[in-house]
């Protein structure tokens, strides 16, 4: 692939079963304190990233890390990745501060995210 694209992976959420030991660990491991640090959710912003921490999987139920693609428009996207061959997991919908997130299966079934902010 070449040339530039404004679209690109900048979050990544990992469902964790014990979050106090979860949060040391990327602690250690990006070199930082949390900046998010509540009972449902611990985020880290490190270069540039966003790694997530989402305690049991959260309501959406996340049994595997997944990746959010930034994107400029999500509706547009979401149309454009389902008419290629994905399946809608989780409509987009506002996480707070005009976020809208939503999830697609590939055709393996690999979740993949769609991020848009306000």
């Amino acid at each position: 692939m070449t040339g530039s694209s404004t679209q690109g992976i900048k979050t990544v959420l990992h469902p964790v079963s014990d979050l106090a030991t979860a949060k040391a660990v990327y602690a250690a491991l990006l070199g930082v304190p949390p900046q998010t640090d509540e009972s449902y959710y611990v985020g880290f912003e490190a270069e540039g990233q966003h790694v997530g921490l989402v305690p049991g999987g959260g309501p959406q139920g996340m049994t595997s890390p997944v990746a959010y693609w930034h994107v400029p428009d999500i509706e547009a996207k979401l149309a454009e990745v389902t008419a290629s061959g994905a399946t809608v997991k989780e409509p987009a919908h506002d996480v707070g501060g005009g976020r809208l997130v939503a999830t697609v299966t590939d055709p393996d079934g690999n979740v993949l995210g769609l991020l848009q902010d306000r």
